[in-house]
């Protein structure tokens, strides 16, 4: 089997005869599809986690559960959009797993608020996607660095398109607004939707 660098770009035609390999019982085949995509899928996790190691972990189970799904898997759309559509559910689901472990844990921030203090050296791209939710993450990451089309952020998603693009549209004005309350200047610095 042929070496690949992590998340260099693998035509889809291979993609696919990986995942027909796959499912023949070949399980090597699947190094395939990891090298395809563990790097855009870390990223991706890393953004709506906001935490590297959940980020790191988050991809390990994301890869298994696709190889236990594969066959579930159907050409109807892109194997890419699936496999983000995965990803998609499983962030959520570690936020809302985060959000209950987390309710014991506020209390004792509350009695004891100097254990705990934010990190004052994150860069700029930490800071703008702390500021936001999980679904802005979503949007903000799949259109402008994964460069999906609103129908297929729709398919992933599980949304209409439409909504997709107005929802977009005001997490561009908003980002917008929010640099010019800095002092920036937004013109050029966040994308349209188009």
């Amino acid at each position: 089997m042929e070496q690949r660098d992590p998340g260099a770009q693998v035509s889809p035609t291979l993609v696919d005869e990986a995942i027909n390999q796959v499912r023949a019982g070949d399980r090597e085949a699947f190094a395939i599809i990891i090298r395809a995509f563990e790097r855009q899928i870390y990223t991706y996790c890393y953004y709506i986690l906001k935490s590297r190691e959940e980020a790191e972990d988050a991809v390990q189970d994301i890869f298994v559960k696709v190889y236990r799904e594969l066959e579930r898997y159907r050409k109807l759309e892109s194997f890419s959009a699936w496999l983000y559509k995965v990803a998609y559910h499983h962030c959520l689901d570690q936020i809302r797993k985060r959000k209950r472990r987390s309710r014991l844990l506020s209390l004792y921030k509350e009695q004891h608020p100097k254990a705990y203090s934010d990190p004052s050296d994150e860069g700029p791209v930490q800071l703008l996607m702390g500021s936001l939710s999980a679904e802005e993450s979503n949007l903000l990451i799949l259109k402008v660095v994964e460069q999906y089309s609103f129908e297929e952020m729709g398919k992933i998603m599980g949304c209409n398109p439409a909504a997709l693009r107005k929802k977009f549209e005001r997490l561009r004005k908003k980002l917008v607004q929010q640099k010019m309350n800095e002092g920036g200047n937004p013109h050029g610095k966040v994308a349209k939707s188009h």
